[in-house]
């Protein structure tokens, strides 16, 4: 008989498992691409409008088709006062994070969504639109709260990126801040199967509405293995800091301890990305750059990401993804770390959306079968 190999390979999580068809994005070992355009190209030429109109309306939009887009962002983003007020009472517990605080405010909103029951592809359409331009407004508020300070309204002068930092910080951002925003909203925009989309599509599958796929989507980015995973590597990088500032203790020694100890260190490593997250390249540029023409004092926490980095490379041959350089560029502009995983929500919106939309038009329910591992049938008068 012909020899079986008696290592089975690890599928828990789905791992290497297709289980659908899509033509949102394609994600592989050197490319991420979003509807046929490589993120490279998309960081270096488009903004994050465009990369929004091209996720959610399927194509590259033309310069009218543009500003029409942008106009109806702009018209969507005020939230009524009483929603407002309700996040800012939420808010003001400090130990609710602002991921559930989100989701509790895209629930409210789809009460006041004349559209939220109808799963057409044209409403489906508007209702993306308006939660796009929303997000920002319902995290400007809790941030205001935070920070014991008047919420700002939205400005439809600004952005989505720039409208998004105003309404976090209540100051206009400078235009390199609003650049590197922007760039990190196309490089968090869309990932293909993730845990957060494949939760959003399975909901969809149930021909449940787009808000109800939203809120799911939401809990589960939330988890610090996918899109808490930035803030996790910030806390990681500044207990790095404390630790080895006015001390003997080397950036090195702090990475051995912590290999010693089986620590999980957030920002590295990736299910499909083995030999690095090309994403990741691009953000740390941005990062760099937004130090040097804003705030040069920053850079330290490049300067020691790079020595973290480095040792995961040497040691354990595990490149960081984009979590990793996410957490330093927010940090150095000022962003409230617990903010970071709703501004990827206020990115990955459009990915969710256009999952959702994909998944509604060609849709059967999503349900896999288990492989039971329990005990064997059992008479219950026998035990």
């Amino acid at each position: 008989m012909p020899a079986t190999s008696s290592k089975t390979p690890d599928t828990r999580g789905l791992a290497g498992q297709t289980i659908g068809d899509t033509s949102v994005c394609s994600v592989n070992q050197t490319q991420l691409i979003y509807r046929g355009y490589e993120i490279a190209d998309l960081a270096a030429h488009a903004t994050f409008e465009e990369v929004a109109h091209l996720l959610l309306v399927g194509h590259k939009p033309t310069a009218k088709e543009l500003e029409e887009f942008t106009t109806q962002i702009n018209e969507s983003r005020e939230v009524c006062d009483g929603i407002l007020d309700v996040i800012e009472r939420i808010a003001s517990e400090p130990t609710v994070h602002p991921m559930a605080i989100l989701r509790t405010g895209i629930s409210m909103v789809s009460h006041q969504d004349p559209e939220c029951e109808d799963n057409s592809p044209e409403a489906e359409a508007r209702k993306s639109i308006r939660l796009l331009a929303k997000i920002p407004t319902l995290i400007g508020a809790c941030q205001a709260s935070r920070d014991s300070r008047s919420r700002v309204a939205p400005d439809s002068s600004l952005s989505h990126a720039a409208n998004l930092l105003w309404l976090i910080t209540g100051e206009k951002p400078s235009e390199i801040a609003a650049k590197v925003m922007d760039i990190s909203l196309i490089l968090y925009a869309e990932h293909d199967f993730n845990a957060s989309t494949f939760t959003g599509r399975v909901i969809a599958s149930t021909n449940a509405d787009m808000h109800s796929a939203v809120c799911g989507a939401i809990g589960a980015l939330k988890g610090n293995l996918h899109g808490g995973a930035n803030e996790a590597a910030m806390d990681m990088l500044q207990c790095i800091m404390d630790d080895t500032k006015d001390s003997e203790m080397s950036v090195d020694e702090w990475m051995t301890r912590a290999f010693e100890e089986k620590r999980k260190l957030m920002g590295f490593g990736h299910r499909v990305y083995k030999n690095g997250d090309h994403r990741a390249g691009i953000l740390r540029g941005w990062g760099l750059r937004y130090c040097e023409e804003n705030d040069p004092s920053k850079k330290c926490w490049f300067d020691l990401g790079d020595q973290v980095q480095a040792v995961m490379l040497r040691d354990k041959n595990i490149h960081p993804n984009v979590d990793f350089p996410c957490g330093m560029t927010y940090f150095a502009m000022g962003i409230p770390v617990p903010q970071y995983t709703p501004i990827f929500v206020a990115s990955r919106i459009t990915g969710w959306c256009a999952h959702i939309m994909e998944q509604h038009a060609n849709n059967r329910i999503i349900r896999p079968l288990a492989q039971y591992v329990g005990p064997d049938l059992m008479n219950w008068t026998d035990s």
